[in-house]
């Protein structure tokens, strides 16, 4: 299904189509050189960053798990934090073998020294041989993780090859989660013509929302996540109606539009750095979870599973939506023509108000599930934006199948890649796919091709 590429309240445009019926490069470069431009002035623009000092203090966690007993939890273990300069924490591990010690926060940066008891250990358990009772960290995020190693070393020695349906599954999963961001993206584009550069923050609000109700409020984490939704929907209708609307009732070019959005985006990150600081948060729920082993290839969690049963039963109610209701033809109407749409009594400004809330809706749902891989952080719509848009170029500009399409083929892309490049670099992958589609098939892979005239 293909949503098209008409901004609103516009007169149809000219042909843009190629010789053969494949179109021509000028839909797809008013896609790209706004990316282009964007990427210049991200280059030299300065980028805010908060050095505000934690509030609430910090956490070093403790997970004790003993893998000569089945890699059972490990209770009863006195373990001592000892902040540089400062006075000991103590607690004991409690019956999932986890235990949490609270830092004041005027140690931010310090080092602590994480220390277990050995004498404190359950009968038939034992540190590792050769393994350190001790272990130092740095207080540079809300919550640092230590794990003592006890039991037997039974780990198997893994070749990349072994690795490779572990990284698919990874990949799978968080392509699913991006796919979410992604098909908003896709529709807002189809609909208006407008390259969104702050939908990446919207992927930001998302998460920060999500964590907010849950860390700072105590709202569960699933009832957070519906809240998080209809305040996403609400947001999505306020920059529509007060921001993009009026830009569109007065004739504003998509350029001037797209340079706007820039300008959000700034507005958006430096506010989110405000609040959330330089540190990564993690929610108090969920935040990790005992893996099970499939047939030996890899491990999943339940979260991961829910995680993934959540997208598909979303990304399958957009498309089916867009596909047999009447908002949907509507919509698809609009994208198609929007001047004959208005002829015809659809209300252009409602379809595309809601196209607005809908798309922002995707995306805060998939920044409040990528939270769980990034950490809540104010730099993850920065870190998401150029890999939507390769894979909704990937897949096809105005496709929504093709964003679903995209987003698997970069999200399994770039976790083989870490398998060969160094992990920092794993993103690099996909931007080379992005060229390489754009070089032997502009239109994306779900691309339609049509003759007019």
């Amino acid at each position: 299904m293909q949503i098209g590429t008409r901004a609103a309240d516009t007169p149809p445009r000219p042909q843009t189509r190629g010789r053969g019926g494949i179109p021509s490069h000028r839909s797809v470069l008013r896609f790209l050189a706004p990316l282009l431009l964007a990427l210049v002035i991200l280059g030299v623009a300065p980028s805010a960053q908060a050095a505000s000092a934690a509030e609430d203090g910090y956490r070093v966690t403790v997970n004790l798990r003993d893998t000569s007993n089945d890699n059972a939890p490990v209770e009863g273990v006195d373990i001592t934090a000892t902040p540089e300069g400062g006075e000991a924490v103590e607690a004991t591990t409690d019956a999932d073998g986890r235990a949490v010690l609270e830092i004041p926060a005027e140690f931010q940066g310090a080092t602590v020294l994480v220390e277990l008891d050995e004498d404190s250990l359950p009968d038939g358990a034992a540190m590792r041989e050769g393994a350190p009772a001790e272990q130092t960290v740095t207080l540079n995020i809300s919550t640092v993780g230590v794990t003592f190693l006890i039991g037997e070393d039974n780990r198997n020695v893994m070749t990349k090859w072994d690795r490779v349906p572990a990284s698919i599954y990874n990949g799978l999963l968080f392509g699913l989660i991006m796919a979410m961001a992604a098909l908003g993206l896709s529709m807002v584009f189809g609909t208006t013509g407008l390259t969104n550069f702050s939908h990446g923050e919207l992927v930001t609000f998302g998460a920060v929302c999500t964590m907010l109700l849950n860390t700072s409020l105590g709202v569960p984490f699933l009832l957070a996540v519906p809240i998080t939704v209809v305040a996403a929907v609400g947001v999505g209708w306020l920059q529509d109606r007060f921001l993009w609307a009026p830009l569109r009732h007065r004739g504003i070019g998509l350029i001037a539009m797209m340079i706007v959005s820039i300008g959000l985006q700034f507005f958006l990150r430096n506010f989110f750095a405000y609040i959330t600081g330089s540190r990564t948060e993690v929610y108090d729920e969920y935040a990790t979870g005992a893996g099970s082993d499939f047939a030996g290839l890899f491990t999943y969690t339940t979260r991961d599973i829910i995680i993934a049963g959540v997208c598909i039963v979303v990304l399958a109610a957009v498309i089916a939506g867009l596909s047999y209701t009447r908002l949907g033809r509507a919509t698809r109407a609009v994208s198609d023509n929007p001047a004959l749409a208005a002829a015809t009594g659809i209300n252009v400004d409602r379809v595309v108000s809601t196209v607005w809330m809908v798309g922002t809706a995707l995306a805060a749902l998939a920044g409040t599930f990528l939270a769980f891989q990034l950490g809540v952080t104010y730099q993850i719509g920065q870190l998401m934006l150029l890999l939507l848009f390769a894979a909704c170029c990937v897949g096809g500009l105005g496709s929504v199948w093709g964003a679903l399409v995209g987003s698997l083929i970069i999200g399994v892309l770039i976790e083989l890649s870490a398998l060969v490049i160094p992990p920092d670099l794993k993103n690099a992958g996909a931007l080379l796919l992005l060229v390489i589609i754009l070089l032997v098939r502009p239109q994306g892979l779900l691309g339609r091709r049509e003759r007019i005239g």
